[in-house]
């Protein structure tokens, strides 16, 4: 799975680049599809950091989340939160076409 972290309007810091290449390297566990996933933590506002964590998985499958607050590590937690939502309910939906009941 590849990992592109970029920042824009700002120079990341290593430890925000292992932080959140650690909380996505998780999201494979919730949908096993993921090939790359893009974070993309722009500050160009006066104190609100924003990140926007891309996820694109395969059959062109693309999960967007996006989160504002004043602490980029506060961030990239609630867009990561909101991206396992998305994929838990993306698998359970394809689980439950898959195999029909009765």
């Amino acid at each position: 799975m590849d990992f592109i972290i970029t920042g824009r309007h700002m120079d990341v810091t290593e430890a925000i680049k292992s932080y959140a290449e650690e909380k996505t390297s998780k999201l494979p566990r919730y949908y096993s599809l993921i090939n790359q996933v893009n974070v993309i933590i722009d500050g160009k506002e006066h104190s609100d950091i924003n990140v926007e964590i891309i996820a694109r998985g395969e059959h062109n499958k693309v999960f967007i989340a996006e989160e504002t607050s004043e602490d980029a590590y506060k961030s990239i937690d609630i867009a990561v939160h909101k991206l396992e939502r998305q994929l838990r309910r993306i698998k359970s939906k394809e689980r439950n076409n898959k195999h029909p009941a009765g």
